[in-house]
């Protein structure tokens, strides 16, 4: 059975970095974009990870240009952006395609795109809910604000 764990994905900074490195923890991937009009979720996804600091949980912001363009700049750029703007501390990955040809192992898991049944991401801010045995537990659609997972983080955390 495949996990999140047996992936490894570009940190912003360009070192590959394998997602064991967050095995036993609850994580919650996004797909982020510094130009959109979610991109004030950085602030609730932050105020998550220090929610939940120490409690074995983190989110992991993946940023994508796949959907209008609202991620045009450069790794540095988009880390400057969310540091300065949303004191973002929690791990940025370097930019990622999550749909199409080109897509990151790792979203191509996330999104099942080669099933028979495909679940392609629909805009920035997707959320993928997964719990420490590195399993996608939900999903939630851009829309659905990093408050409203809450309760759903602190089952797994309780688990």
């Amino acid at each position: 059975m495949t996990t999140l764990y047996d992936f490894s994905a570009p940190r912003a900074d360009g070192a590959e970095e394998s997602l064991s490195a967050y095995a036993g923890k609850v994580a919650l991937l996004v797909n982020t974009a510094s130009e959109c009009g979610y991109t004030r979720q950085y602030a609730g996804l932050q105020e998550l990870q220090d929610y939940f600091a120490g409690q074995g949980f983190v989110v992991l912001g993946f940023p994508c240009n796949q959907f209008g363009g609202q991620e045009p700049g450069a790794e540095a750029e988009i880390v400057s952006f969310c540091q300065a703007r949303f004191g973002v501390s929690f791990p940025l990955f370097a930019k990622v395609e999550v749909n199409g040809d080109g897509a990151h192992p790792l979203w191509r898991w996330l999104t099942q795109a080669d099933s028979e049944r495909p679940h392609p991401i629909k805009w920035n801010f997707t959320k993928f809910l997964v719990d420490a045995r590195g399993r996608v537990v939900k999903r939630y659609e851009p829309a659905v604000e990093p408050h409203e997972l809450v309760d759903d983080i602190k089952a797994l955390l309780a688990r």
